[in-house]
């Protein structure tokens, strides 16, 4: 059997690891939604007004209200 010690000190160990996964985990989750969040750019209609986002990567994109194609904001 264990003693009093060692089965504390194990507790603690399984205990520390299990919330190291589970803070591990947490944190690239929510580092890719964020990334993938990020990694969008802003447009707003001039015809419309309407303000929306699109994936990175094109300069203009179609209003998803009107269909009158806009360029990105540059903040």
């Amino acid at each position: 059997m264990l003693d009093l010690t060692t089965g504390a000190v194990l507790f603690c160990a399984i205990t520390g690891l299990l919330f190291l996964g589970l803070w591990l985990w947490y944190d690239r989750r929510d580092h890719a939604s964020f990334d993938a969040e990020c990694r969008r750019t802003t447009f707003h209609c001039i015809r419309c007004g309407h303000l929306y986002s699109a994936r990175r990567g094109p300069a203009t994109a179609p209003c998803p209200k009107c269909g009158h194609e806009n360029a990105h904001l540059k903040f």
